[in-house]
């Protein structure tokens, strides 16, 4: 392999956190992730088939988990945004009720795949020769779909199966989550929600992204799961102010050549200060 295909996924997960900061419509934000994720997959498929793979092993690495990050991306932006185009526009019942319809469907297709999840969520590796390389297409035959890659040099048995495995777990929290939005219009429980009012935040974008990496450091991120994104949306909700380039600005924090923790710094002398103030 000559590209560097998992800077290429980095960078693909970067672009799609960006669309979703956007707060665009959902519509618009699906179309333009699945835009991304074909289109890097497309890149996936030319270097794949130019330079293969060194050994079975990084085949099985490549189709089970790099190829997994731009797939489960279509798969989920491509089945919200079918899901979305004819949902009702009115009538909150009709509303449920089709979201209960695609909550079924979603339960089926786990249970008519109960084997193969179990293989997945246990971490088995036994059948990953079978599973994750084209070698045995003649064996298992590719799982059928409507609209993602079935190329047989491009697909493996089960590859596809896989990212509907993962994209379909995300897609039942997004079922939760419009069902349960529902169902707060219903009972009038939306009415009464205020917006929060949100502190302006005084200082550069640079020194955001200090604070938020610091944040992480400290711990936070790990204990709830979260990502740098995420975690900068939280304090989005507190803080009145929307940052840019995050990754980037990073590395321009790491490359400088004095203190690589101006804000810090500055947040340390301001809080001493304070403190020797109260002293007095």
């Amino acid at each position: 392999m000559q590209l560097d295909l998992k800077t290429l996924c980095e960078n693909l997960l970067e672009e799609l956190n960006g669309i979703r900061l956007e707060n665009l419509p959902i519509l618009e934000q699906s179309y333009r992730s699945i835009e991304l994720s074909r289109n890097l997959l497309s890149v996936f498929k030319r270097e794949i088939l130019v330079n293969d793979f060194e050994s079975v092993d990084k085949e099985i690495i490549f189709f089970k988990k790099i190829k997994q990050i731009p797939l489960v991306k279509l798969i989920y932006f491509s089945e919200i945004h079918s899901f979305e185009i004819q949902f009702p526009k009115a009538d909150s019942a009709a509303q449920l009720k089709f979201v209960k319809k695609k909550i079924n469907k979603l339960n089926r297709f786990f249970l008519y795949n109960i084997d193969f999840g179990q293989y997945v969520k246990s971490g088995a590796t036994h059948f990953d020769k079978a599973y994750y390389t084209r070698s045995h297409l003649d064996i298992y035959h590719i799982t059928t779909s409507k609209f993602y890659f079935q190329d047989p040099d491009f697909c493996t048995p089960r590859d596809m199966l896989l990212g509907k495995f993962k994209a379909y777990i995300s897609l039942i929290n997004y079922m939760d989550q419009k069902k349960h939005s529902i169902k707060n219009k219903l009972n009038g429980n939306s009415v009464n929600i205020k917006p929060t009012e949100k502190i302006p935040w005084p200082f550069t974008n640079t020194d955001w992204v200090e604070l938020l990496y610091a944040l992480s450091a400290s711990g936070i991120a790990k204990q709830k799961g979260l990502s740098i994104i995420r975690l900068s949306k939280i304090l989005q909700e507190v803080f009145d102010f929307t940052p840019k380039e995050i990754y980037k600005t990073f590395q321009d924090i790491k490359n400088r050549k004095n203190s690589r923790t101006l804000f810090l710094d500055q947040l340390t002398a301001s809080l001493l200060s304070e403190m020797d103030k109260s002293e007095e």
